[in-house]
């Protein structure tokens, strides 16, 4: 069930109409058994692995915190990460290692064969990895407690809104609303409709509809694309891959608030950063902040000198990279948001030495920072959406110094003009106005016709066919 399905809404209607009689422990039972509902309407053989990576963990978490001797503690969290990275490393890593290694064998001479796995990539177990080993560490440091009972950790664990694709939420923010009763007041009813019409829209209107030109422009060999193709690919799948992630975590957001849970906000407008550490403030927050508090600052952060804080910039850049993929174009990605991140802290380090006053002093500064940023983080997006390394070099030069004008550009062009450019002003106004629920707090006749106007569009700019969303291979 996709959250762009009619099967999803009908499903959902079901569990909120019911939801809405129950007192809270039957709620939690009732939104459980809907979660591994949900899960298995994607594929049911991963369901046993769920259940059993749960209870592992459960038992694992009551253990850790009733433990007093640290040496035991130490001994339990690392079985703990054994278990939770070495089933993600086996399902998601280890046939691109295999193959890898005997790639690297046969061409230094060996004759062998690579023995892959084969059984493919359970869904959302990227997420409700992380989420669950968040849950762990934030026992071991005494930031959080077990629950007493093992099917609220399981609510936990498999949230329906958001075990496919996040956002990744922390113990200490999710885990006190499982255990608490929950109140729906009218304010929350008008920020969750405006995150699921934002999300649809989103997804429906924009995204899929940006899909088939960027699908068309990336399986086209590249030297047969002229430079502005080549541009219009990597700048359109740079708002497709925006409009795709955010509107899912919009839909996340507007239908756990509907159940009165407050789910992370996981973007806030990244394209208007002007620093690589501010994007990833606004980019898939729930992700960046969770490697920045587990891995980062754990490694040392900028505690232990310039050089360290730049070697561990790169550490968890590249962490990130393998994370969205077992794919050297994912590696690559992850190192190259590493080299921004570490040449925009040289920079700052320059200007701080040389006493410089910051570009940013003035509102043209600032656009022009932006404006830099974002060229660059779309470079990025086509290194991670590219088959290949040399197909992103290729679309990248070409693109730098090939000029002729196709039919295919200008439909790429008028494609952004109706899909990217109304919400870049939207979000300009929200970004300028310092308040992201902004719309949400409109009269009720303002909204309801947005609302509107957002169900025609729904119902007459159907794309080609229903894309999944792009995170959910990750």
């Amino acid at each position: 069930m996709k959250f762009n399905s009619i099967e999803f809404w009908l499903f959902f209607g079901v569990i909120i109409l019911i939801y809405r009689f129950l007192p809270k422990m039957f709620q939690n039972r009732l939104l459980l058994v809907a979660g591994y509902v949900f899960y298995s309407s994607w594929d049911w053989r991963f369901l046993p692995l769920l259940w059993i990576s749960t209870v592992v963990d459960f038992i694992l978490a009551r253990n850790l915190h009733r433990s007093t001797e640290h040496s035991t503690r130490v001994v339990v969290l690392a079985g703990s990460l054994v278990v939770n990275l070495g089933v993600l490393g086996l399902f998601k890593y280890y046939d691109f290692f295999a193959v890898e290694i005997v790639r690297i064998t046969n061409y230094l001479g060996a004759d062998l064969a690579a023995s892959t796995f084969g059984l493919g990539l359970p869904v959302g177990i990227s997420f409700y990895t992380l989420q669950k080993l968040g849950y762990l560490l934030d026992i071991y440091y005494s930031r959080n407690e077990p629950p007493a009972n093992i099917f609220d950790f399981a609510l936990y664990t498999c949230f329906f809104p958001i075990i496919l694709s996040g956002p990744i939420e922390r113990s200490t923010h999710l885990m006190p609303q499982i255990l608490a009763t929950r109140t729906i007041k009218q304010s929350d009813i008008s920020e969750a409709l405006y995150h699921v019409f934002s999300g649809l829209f989103r997804k429906v209107v924009l995204a899929d509809n940006l899909a088939p030109i960027v699908n068309l422009i990336f399986s086209t060999d590249p030297r047969a694309l002229s430079g502005p193709e080549c541009l219009a690919g990597m700048y359109l799948y740079t708002f497709q891959i925006y409009f795709d992630f955010s509107g899912y975590s919009h839909i996340a957001q507007g239908i756990a608030k509907l159940m009165g849970f407050d789910v992370m906000w996981n973007f806030k407008m990244p394209y208007f950063a002007s620093t690589p550490s501010e994007f990833w403030n606004r980019w898939h927050i729930s992700l960046s902040s969770w490697i920045r508090d587990y891995i980062y600052i754990p490694l040392g952060g900028n505690r232990l000198g310039k050089i360290r804080t730049l070697i561990n910039l790169t550490i968890t850049m590249l962490l990130v990279g393998l994370w969205h993929g077992a794919a050297w174009n994912c590696v690559v990605w992850g190192m190259f948001h590493g080299c921004l991140l570490v040449a925009y802290r040289l920079i700052e380090l320059w200007a701080y030495k040389r006493n410089t006053a910051s570009i940013s002093a003035n509102g043209i500064g600032n656009c022009l920072k932006v404006f830099l940023l974002f060229n660059l983080i779309a470079v990025g997006w086509l290194l991670f959406r590219s088959d290949s390394i040399l197909q992103a070099s290729v679309m990248l030069w070409r693109g730098l110094t090939d000029y002729g004008t196709t039919n295919l550009f200008y439909y790429s062009l008028v494609s952004g003009a109706v899909y990217v450019l109304p919400m870049i002003i939207f979000e300009a106004w929200i970004f300028l106005s310092g308040d992201v629920l902004i719309f949400s707090r409109k009269k009720w006749y303002v909204q309801g016709s947005v609302y509107g106007l957002v169900t025609i569009c729904l119902m007459i700019f159907q794309p080609v066919g229903s894309n999944e969303f792009i995170y959910f291979r990750f």
